[in-house]
């Protein structure tokens, strides 16, 4: 009878697999993926990755040199601009990774299916539950990270175990197995999840063919072939020679020409180890735990049950807990039905889950999630939500889940009566389930139409007169114009020197190689070109290497410090900044001060929060759009430079003229949502510059100017759903106080 449980089948007897299904389904996931597509760059991490791909540059550690060699390729395809290719890459990735979990979820099926098309429906489900689990998605229509094409090396390497696990004594079983060590080693090229399914893969070969482990030459073969998939690494110091504009790490010992004995050198491979091992992060050894274990499965629950229903406006969060628990509870079921019919391949897909959930949020040891219980205050937080780093769990859990309703759908059509046919087809009903998150993720997962970050590195770019240098902080006020220069070619006269990268060695030393870019006036804002500022002929900084290499990683001071260049003099209080004491960036900052007042403009982001005021700056700081320009000399109030507290004065002309080209806020009130809550700041801080422009035509009595940039404020609040993310934010701790009557010192800033 077609709904018992059908006896152990052997590979010789297993049905071929469908590929051109699988082909199929690969192709309607892509269009999905197409339709909802970001149609250029997004925040955090993919505009660093969307430029290291198409100047093949060198991104963070580990430098991801797969990804930079297959981004470079995408960026060639004559399709779109620069950003839609890489985003395709993504697209591109995920789509064939739910093909495969097809063919997986169908070859398991067979063990308790005699039916071809139930087999072939039941798999089409875990593909497509896969496909839109929200992680899964939202990293699918943008290449936010590298993760993408990690799921696709973990999905094909996940496929020819199973395969091997159905014959491992056949014909091509050591072929496979010579096969799964060399993707691996490949896919460690592109990140070091693809060791990810390392494990699983031993554990089926030890289940499977214990005597495997004592064939030496087998052995050898598998450990000579993942060398084999290490060897794009080699790209990295050969790159790095170069000094492209995006090199993190400098992983190479040639500083000043390029060379056989420094490309191969003891400096070259210090570096280079220190990039694959991500020595920059200093992640603390497993025994520390940043938080207790429990809430580190708790942050995995909460991301787990955004994968079924996002609901990031909090409006059904009974709903989500429900689907998340569903999901939960098919997903166990079906890896229970999986052990009962299929041993073969649990013994590789019952570790692999394993792996990616329990044990992953052991090792990733993150501290409590950015959105994790927002009521709890006075804990260390994550930067932002890291839902990505368990996309491969969500995946994978989705094909159990997806066994689980076949299960079920054959549970039900074994109680209603009647033909085979007409049994399977009354039950089917119970497979829409595996369509809710297709349905409930669209609004959040899509990136159509969303273009904010592009705007915003325009207008950042653009609040900064020609030539001049902008300090900002992190990740979303640095990597946005790295895309905006390198890719798109807007304002390669500014050098950005972001304060994260400036404490490190090789960074500053980019900056200082740094070419300088005539300003193209006519692309320019209209409010820069009758300025006249010449072409800069001294380096931004009067240090050479040697002499940056020499910077103290931090100067041992916490009392506040006198800083002087010119007729400037600011006291520098290291109580305020971020730990404590000036650091070697906050050095360079400085110097960078020294160095070019009266030589090329000097700016802050205002996204530095109160850096300026850290500085002892605030006398000085003019603010002029999105940025604080510091001036030589104290700003006095005039007709249109007002003072505001806690800022410094504020340009008005000049902010009126560059916020009139500024895109980003219709893009944002065009898109109508914003769902990322630890980037809230970028939009808040157009809320507030909209505002203080309201506040300034009023003191003009242009009451028809204020309404506007009044209501612009409240489109952008709304849109943004600024008041309930501030609302949900945990306390933080305010910076200390200044002028306090302590004794100040000399900073030791070079001449």
């Amino acid at each position: 009878m077609a709904l018992a449980r059908s006896p152990k089948i052997l590979i010789h007897d297993t049905p071929a697999p469908s590929y051109g299904i699988a082909g199929l389904v690969g192709l309607a996931v892509f269009a999905l993926y197409v339709i909802t597509l970001a149609p250029t760059t997004a925040m955090w991490d993919a505009s660093e990755y969307i430029t290291a791909a198409y100047i093949l540059g060198i991104p963070h550690p580990p430098g991801n040199p797969l990804f930079v060699l297959l981004g470079r390729v995408a960026s060639l395809m004559p399709v779109g601009s620069v950003a839609v290719r890489v985003n395709l890459l993504a697209a591109f990735c995920s789509s064939m990774s739910a093909a495969i979990w097809f063919l997986v979820a169908e070859r398991v099926l067979v063990a308790w299916s005699n039916i071809r098309w139930t087999r072939i429906v039941a798999a089409v489900t875990a593909a497509l539950l896969g496909a839109t689990t929200f992680t899964v998605w939202n990293q699918s229509v943008v290449n936010e990270k590298v993760y993408t094409v990690s799921l696709a090396f973990f999905a094909v390497v996940s496929w020819l175990t199973v395969r091997w696990c159905d014959d491992p004594d056949g014909p091509v079983a050591d072929r496979l197995l010579v096969m799964i060590a060399y993707l691996i080693g490949l896919g460690y090229c592109n990140h070091p999840a693809g060791l990810l399914v390392g494990p699983a893969v031993a554990v089926a070969v030890i289940v499977r063919r214990p005597r495997t482990l004592v064939r030496w030459r087998l052995l050898l073969a598998g450990a000579l072939a993942m060398v084999l998939g290490l060897t794009p690494f080699m790209v990295e110091p050969i790159r790095a020679a170069w000094h492209p504009a995006l090199n993190e790490g400098e992983p190479t010992g040639c500083t000043d020409k390029i060379g056989f004995s420094c490309t191969f050198s003891h400096t070259t491979a210090v570096r280079l180890m220190a990039n694959v091992n991500r020595d920059q992060y200093g992640k603390p050894d497993l025994t520390l735990r940043q938080a207790p274990f429990s809430a580190q499965m708790g942050m995995w629950w909460l991301y787990f049950k955004w994968q079924w229903l996002r609901d990031s406006r909090g409006t059904a969060p009974a709903m989500q807990l429900l689907l998340a628990l569903g999901f939960l509870a098919l997903g166990i079921y079906g890896g229970v039905t999986h052990w009962r019919y299929e041993k073969p391949s649990f013994w590789f897909f019952g570790p692999l889950v394993l792996t990616v959930t329990v044990a992953l949020v052991y090792y990733m040891n993150f501290k409590y999630g950015s959105s994790q219980a927002p009521g709890l205050s006075g804990v260390a937080r994550e930067v932002r939500d890291r839902d990505y780093f368990y996309l491969w769990s969500f995946s994978t859990w989705s094909v159990w889940a997806a066994l689980g309703l076949a299960a079920l759908w054959k549970d039900l059509a074994g109680r209603i009566t009647g033909p085979d046919a007409r049994r399977w087809m009354a039950s089917s009903p119970i497979l829409l389930f595996g369509l809710i998150p297709f349905a409930g993720n669209w609004r959040d997962a899509s990136r159509a139409r969303e273009t904010a970050t592009r705007e915003w590195a325009h207008d950042l770019l653009n609040s900064v007169e020609p030539y001049g240098i902008l300090v900002t902080l992190g990740d979303n006020d640095t990597f946005p114009l790295w895309y905006a220069q390198e890719v798109e070619g807007i304002r390669p006269d500014v050098t950005v020197a972001v304060t994260s990268l400036l404490s490190t060695d090789w960074y500053p030393r980019g900056l200082l190689r740094r070419k300088i870019t005539p300003y193209d006036a006519a692309h320019g804002p209209a409010a820069y070109r009758n300025l006249g500022l010449p072409v800069p002929t001294k380096p931004i900084l009067s240090l050479t290497i040697d002499q940056l290499n020499a910077i103290p990683e931090y100067v041992d001071v916490r009392e506040p410090q006198i800083f002087q260049a010119g007729t400037l003099k600011a006291v520098v209080d290291p109580r305020r900044l971020e730990y404590g004491v000036p650091t070697r960036g906050d050095l360079i900052v400085l110097q960078f001060i020294k160095d070019n007042l009266n030589v090329r403009p000097v700016y802050i982001a205002r996204t530095s929060g109160g850096y300026v005021q850290a500085l002892g700056l605030e006398p000085y700081a003019l603010v002029q759009g999105l940025a604080v320009k510091i001036m030589p000399s104290a700003v006095m109030p005039t007709a249109d430079t007002l003072a505001a507290p806690g800022v410094g004065h504020i340009d008005v002309r000049r902010t009126l003229d560059l916020w009139n080209g500024y895109g980003m806020p219709k893009a944002v009130i065009s898109r109508g949502d914003w769902v990322d809550r630890p980037s809230i700041g970028i939009p808040a801080l157009y809320i507030g510059t909209a505002s203080m422009i309201a506040e300034v035509l009023d003191r003009r009595a242009d009451s028809t100017g204020s309404d506007r940039m009044r209501k612009i404020a409240m489109d952008l609040a709304e849109s943004t759903r600024l008041m309930d993310f501030m609302q949900a934010r945990a306390p933080s701790r305010a910076p200390s106080e200044s002028g306090d009557g302590r004794a100040q010192q000399k900073i030791p800033i070079r001449p």
